[in-house]
């Protein structure tokens, strides 16, 4: 007698292996469920993290396989609805992408849902991502910003992170 397959999960593990499929031979690194942001080589973060057309398929490739609605390349073709929905999602990871580019400068200390996989930014993005975008990333004190950080209220804390992504690229690519 063969032993019970989990039929959710295998079809869980084969829609993660279509969203990483392009991954895999654009990167040459292994990704898997359990990949996260801080799991990426400095390379992919970076392409990734510049939001160019080229990096938006790669995220819009995992984000549609993963939820059953074709390939990156399909983006145009969704629904106003999905393309939303695929769109939301993507801005959630290239998000967290940039922080880590952050954090590995030093510039933060954390960001929130920085220890979750990829692909549940995708999956549990209704149920997660309210509560992971309402917190502002911890600025570094060693950060020459962070008097100014510490100085502003909660809503313009974000502001003044979000305004170090561009200069954290340029850093970060050098």
């Amino acid at each position: 007698m063969t032993g019970v397959v989990d039929l959710q999960k295998a079809r869980r593990e084969a829609s993660i292996r279509r969203g990483f499929r392009n991954w895999r031979s654009r990167f040459h690194e292994d990704f898997d469920g359990t990949t996260r942001a801080q799991d990426l080589s400095d390379d992919t973060l970076v392409f990734l993290a510049r939001a160019s057309e080229e990096a938006a398929f790669y995220l819009y490739d995992l984000i549609m396989n993963v939820l059953h609605m074709g390939s990156g390349f399909e983006i145009r073709e969704l629904s106003p609805a999905d393309r939303m929905a695929v769109m939301d999602r993507y801005l959630f990871i290239l998000d967290r992408v940039r922080f880590d580019v952050m954090r590995r400068l030093g510039w933060l200390d954390r960001y929130p849902g920085e220890d979750l996989p990829l692909v549940d930014y995708v999956t549990e993005y209704s149920r997660m991502a309210p509560g992971l975008q309402a917190r502002v990333p911890d600025l570094s004190p060693n950060h020459p910003d962070y008097g100014t950080f510490c100085r502003v209220s909660p809503f313009e804390k974000e502001s003044v992170v979000r305004k170090l992504i561009p200069k954290a690229l340029e850093v970060f690519s050098a």
